[in-house]
C-alpha cells in the first residue's frame, strides 16, 4: 500500500472512529447499564429503590359507588385522542373496578372508593377521586428491557435506534482495530518473518568432472 493511500485511510478511520464514539456513547452506557441489570437484577433494583404506597388507607375513604358512566368520563380524560378498546368489570388490588384499555395503557377505576390507576408498560400512577396524584410507580424491569432492546422508552422507532447503534458499534470496533494495527503492520510483518525459518540456498551435490587431458 502506498504511503499516501495509507495516510488517507488513517485520517478517514481516525475521524470516523472519533465521531462514532461521540454518537454511540449514550447507548453504550445504556446497554452497559441494562446489561448489568439483566445479570444482577436484585442488586440494581435495590440500588435504585422504589417507594411504595399504602393502599389500605383507601378503606377510610367514603364510599363512592362509581357508575360505569362516571368511570368512562374519567377514562376519556387520559389519552383523549385514543378510543376505548375494551371495558372489563374486574377486580384490581382487591377492589371491584372498571378497567378501560387504550393503545397507550389502561385506566382502572375502583367502584367503591373512586380512586383510580393509570397504567402503561413503564409506569403506574395512583389518583384520588378528585384527580390528585397520590403515587407514581416505575416498572424498572420494563424500563431496562425496553432500553436494552429498543434503545429508547417508546416504540415509535421500533428497534431502529438499537439496530443503528449496533451497526455503529461494529464500525467503531473495526475502525479502532485499524487505528491500532495499521501503524504497526510493518513491525508485525517483520516479527512474522523472524519466526519463519529461513530457506537454505540449494547446494549442487554433483562434483565437477575432471577435465580430460
Amino acid at each position: 500500500m502506498k504511503q499516501a493511500t495509507k495516510a488517507k485511510l488513517l485520517k478517514f478511520f481516525r475521524v470516523t472512529h472519533g465521531w462514532l464514539g461521540v454518537i454511540v456513547f449514550p447507548w453504550i452506557f445504556v446497554i452497559g447499564l441494562t446489561g448489568l441489570y439483566l445479570n444482577h437484577k436484585s442488586l440494581v433494583l435495590d440500588w435504585i429503590g422504589s417507594s411504595a404506597y399504602d393502599e389500605s388507607q383507601f378503606a377510610d375513604w367514603p364510599v363512592q359507588d362509581v357508575t360505569v358512566t362516571q368511570a368512562l368520563a374519567i377514562a376519556k380524560t387520559y389519552w383523549p385522542n385514543e378510543d376505548v378498546q375494551s371495558l372489563k368489570d374486574d377486580t384490581y388490588h382487591d377492589h371491584d373496578s372498571f378497567i378501560f384499555k387504550k393503545d397507550s395503557g389502561r385506566i382502572i377505576i375502583t367502584q367503591d372508593t373512586g380512586h383510580y390507576f393509570v397504567k402503561t408498560n413503564l409506569t403506574r400512577r395512583t389518583f384520588a377521586p378528585d384527580g390528585t396524584l397520590l403515587h407514581k410507580k416505575i416498572y424498572w424491569a420494563s424500563v431496562f428491557k425496553w432500553l436494552h432492546v429498543r434503545g429508547w422508552l417508546n416504540s415509535d422507532l421500533g428497534t431502529w435506534l438499537a439496530d443503528i447503534t449496533a451497526v455503529a458499534m461494529v464500525f467503531f470496533s473495526l475502525s479502532g482495530l485499524w487505528l491500532f494495527f495499521a501503524p504497526r503492520l510493518k513491525k508485525i510483518a517483520r516479527g512474522f518473518k523472524k519466526l519463519t525459518p529461513a530457506k537454505r540456498p540449494r547446494q549442487d551435490t554433483e562434483r565437477p568432472s575432471k577435465a580430460t587431458s
